[in-house]
């Protein structure tokens, strides 16, 4: 699903990422942890194609997005990848519904479509009745449930998380984190998360440690079954 070989970056004379070599499959809930500084958001930046490594190459789905013109990638962001930042980045004027539906109309579906989706979003996320609510009158959890449903509106194939829980309360948080998990059971969802909460880093299916630009170490996986495998990670 993703593979990202010898990921190096800089800005000015500070090197942040050092070589990174990482895989991740399709469904898997992968957390990024680490301490402020050692490059988590410009992994995912660089992931997301929201930015370019000075030398490496990104692969999603198939794809070497490391060579694609502006706007190639920018298409590919836009029907491969989702984003779910940690203040939702709502659009104020806009109702949930049509904040869910932007990303499609980018993408060029049509008005009815896009509706058709976004509210079958909605509904799988307890949220059918909020629809023409606009973003000053969600709560903080349902806005961010309304980010994550504009995040999926293309059906991309991974979803890339910046703190997604930082700014909720623990009942909200733990319920976000379990709707990742229902994501990824009921639509085969593939969730990259940056985060600093221990509780949600817990849970997913592997954690990925970062320090000074470099993967510390890879938990939660299954016994390796040779050295072969372990360079590849």
């Amino acid at each position: 699903m993703i593979t990202t070989q010898g990921i190096t970056k800089s800005f000015g004379s500070l090197q942040v990422l050092k070589g990174i070599d990482l895989h991740i499959d399709k469904g898997e809930v992968v957390s990024i942890v680490g301490p402020s500084g050692a490059g988590k958001t410009t992994l995912l930046q660089i992931i997301g194609t929201l930015d370019r490594p000075d030398a490496g190459t990104v692969m999603i789905d198939g794809i070497d997005v490391s060579n694609l013109s502006k706007k190639k990638l920018s298409d590919f962001r836009n029907q491969h990848i989702g984003f779910v930042f940690q203040f939702h980045q709502l659009l104020p004027e806009f109702t949930a519904i049509e904040n869910i539906m932007i990303p499609s109309y980018i993408a060029g579906v049509s008005q009815r479509q896009a509706k058709q989706r976004a509210q079958e979003l909605l509904q799988f996320m307890g949220l059918a009745d909020r629809a023409s609510h606009k973003p000053s009158e969600l709560s903080g959890g349902e806005k961010q449930r309304v980010a994550v449903a504009r995040a999926l509106i293309n059906q991309p194939a991974v979803i890339l998380a910046d703190e997604p829980s930082g700014s909720l309360d623990s009942k909200n948080k733990e319920e976000l984190h379990q709707l990742f998990f229902d994501l990824r059971d009921k639509f085969g969802q593939t969730f990259v998360i940056v985060t600093h909460d221990e509780q949600l880093a817990s849970i997913t299916d592997r954690t990925i440690h970062m320090r000074d630009g470099l993967l510390e170490t890879l938990d939660n996986l299954e016994p390796l079954d040779n050295l072969e495998t372990i360079e590849q990670l």
